[in-house]
């Protein structure tokens, strides 16, 4: 999944017409020039992976999907307190969607570093009013949750995607449960729950290591009976890989594609982002709105990821990702 490396245009075919007349006496002068042959080739980009089951809507996108995250909570790591009631979070849902979103990701339950545990009464209130409000409006929900029950209710309020932070090690009747509701599975890679995870960012070869896991965790999610075509492989930045263990996977994340399943991105105001932009004058950023230099740093990977074939994105300020998508999508389109 490596972006294309510029380079002139295709060679013309030589087997085209070449739209002269046979017949005439052109002068061979005037003939236009052939384009150059020489040069390096295109790399193109690979085919972009989907996961079955979306509704036509997702399915039909020829481009890398925005998701919008939506943190019904007190405590996320960026974003916590804005939306943590149900009702300022459905009106932030829907104008992400407007701003170009095409997926919205609710979640009641921190995973920041260090966080602990919700109950599960408290999960559920906060996200269940939020799924079925967006549901209802016809935006495509995923719901972010560790336990299979939240899951459950959120499939059945009108959420069509579970996404699972823990790869369904928190919760062993997770891969039941989402097998059951036939919804699209995002398995991400985990090593444990965020109050651990930063002593667990131990790895002699990151890439090797994160694809190993997340194969193993992928072979148990269908022996437990998900369907191999509606499973996306996430490599978990930012858990269990507090700095610079973070970017070989984005460098690489071919070798996770390797696996045969589409992927997920989520680099969006994660921490590893900050000494990458720590040569950069902090006092226009302070003036500017929290998290000006991270939003921007996670578009410009929104890009790299979307020419590197990336299913989806998922990201807090959707507008510049939204662009972003975009424009990838045009530039390998014309490759």
């Amino acid at each position: 999944m490596t972006p294309p490396a510029p380079g002139p245009g295709a060679a013309p075919d030589p087997g085209a017409d070449s739209g002269a007349d046979p017949g005439s006496s052109a002068d061979p002068a005037s003939a236009p020039t052939p384009a150059p042959t020489s040069g390096p080739t295109p790399t193109r980009t690979p085919p972009l992976a989907r996961p079955a089951g979306l509704p036509p809507a997702l399915a039909g996108l020829r481009r890398t999907a925005v998701m919008g995250i939506c943190n019904v909570t007190p405590d996320s790591f960026s974003d916590g307190g804005q939306h943590a009631k149900p009702a300022d979070a459905i009106v932030h849902g829907l104008g992400m969607a407007q701003a170009g979103a095409d997926i919205i990701d609710v979640g009641g339950e921190s995973t920041r570093p260090g966080a602990g545990r919700v109950s599960l009464e408290e999960e559920l209130a906060r996200v269940l009013p939020v799924v079925r409000a967006l549901a209802g409006e016809g935006v495509a929900v995923s719901i972010d949750t560790m336990r299979a029950e939240v899951a459950r209710q959120a499939v059945e309020a009108g959420a069509v995607i579970v996404n699972d932070v823990s790869g369904g090690r928190a919760d062993q009747a997770m891969y039941g449960e989402v097998a059951r509701s036939g919804a699209v599975y995002i398995l991400m890679h985990w090593r444990g729950h965020s109050d651990t995870m930063d002593s667990l960012d131990r790895y002699q070869d990151v890439v090797g290591e994160v694809r190993s896991e997340l194969a193993a965790a992928l072979a148990a999610a269908q022996e437990g009976g998900i369907a191999a075509d509606r499973i996306v492989l996430d490599p978990g930045l930012g858990f269990a890989k507090a700095g610079q263990s973070n970017w070989p996977l984005l460098s690489h994340l071919d070798a996770l594609a390797t696996l045969g399943q589409p992927i997920l991105v989520g680099a969006s105001r994660k921490r590893f982002l900050a000494p990458a932009l720590a040569d950069l004058p902090s006092d226009g950023a302070a003036a500017g709105p929290a998290y000006q230099l991270e939003d921007m740093a996670t578009a410009a990977i929104t890009s790299l990821a979307a020419l590197g074939g990336a299913w989806a994105v998922r990201v807090h300020d959707v507008a510049p990702s939204a662009v972003a998508v975009r424009v990838a999508g045009s530039w390998t389109g014309g490759l």
